[in-house]
């Protein structure tokens, strides 16, 4: 039989973010902190860690929140940054604050613009950040971009030429999908992440890039019923969307 894995109670809240861990031996005390049903007087007993202890513990009256390994799923809004240090409004104050003070650190995987809104995803695994961030990977992207001008039909072979050098550069891009929606709407499908990639394809091809908003991660698509600013975690069979 497997051991099972334990840790102390005031060590899991801390790197969750609760506190210090004189912060949850005093909320301890209190009896805040309720797991299988019975109060945790003192914060430095040890539980098991399980996929389900979520469901088995509360905190101050509430569930605890997700153990590390998490993804969030967010419909990023219009004018937040994905930064950790950028002043102004940040994609991380829309999650709750004590998710900030987490260990491991919650972060983007990838970044969208500040002028970019649509699918976001974030996580506090690091292996599974990498993984989908890697050029390796080659995982696709689809964006909706509302431009300035008609489209004349031209830019879909130039994107997918795998020819086309953006300025300042010298790697060409990797070839892209463009389905014309309309004279000014398109959608854009690439598998690279370079700065500000779309807007400087559009660029390129003498547009302009008036909105831009991300609708799918590999397979993964942001959904109708996710509202700009609002999020949500993640199960396994979605994760592995992203890479089918």
């Amino acid at each position: 039989m497997s051991k099972v894995s334990t840790t102390r109670v005031d060590k899991l809240l801390s790197s969750m973010g609760y506190g210090t861990r004189k912060d949850i031996a005093q909320l301890a005390r209190y009896g805040g902190i309720v797991f299988d049903q019975k109060e945790i007087l003192d914060a430095a007993v040890r539980i098991p860690i399980s996929v389900d202890l979520p469901s088995r513990m509360t905190v101050a009256g509430k569930a605890l929140d997700p153990l590390a390994g998490m993804v969030v799923l967010m419909n990023k809004p219009l004018g937040v940054t994905c930064s950790h240090k950028e002043a102004g409004a940040l994609v991380y104050d829309i999650l709750p604050a004590r998710w900030r003070r987490r260990d491991p650190a919650i972060s983007t995987i990838g970044r969208l613009d500040k002028q970019t809104s649509g699918l976001l995803l974030l996580t506090d695994d690091g292996n599974l950040l990498h993984r989908i961030s890697s050029p390796k990977s080659q995982i696709s992207k689809a964006y909706r971009a509302i431009l300035a001008r008609p489209l004349d039909g031209k830019e879909i072979a130039l994107f997918a030429s795998g020819t086309l050098t953006l300025k300042g550069e010298d790697k060409p891009l990797a070839p892209a999908v463009l389905e014309i929606i309309s004279e000014t709407e398109a959608l854009i499908t690439v598998t690279e992440g370079r700065y500000h990639q779309v807007r400087r394809m559009f660029a390129a091809a003498g547009n302009f890039v008036e909105t831009l908003r991300r609708e799918r991660l590999g397979n993964l698509c942001l959904p109708d019923s996710l509202d700009p600013g609002e999020w949500r975690l993640l199960g396994n069979e979605e994760i592995a969307l992203v890479f089918r």
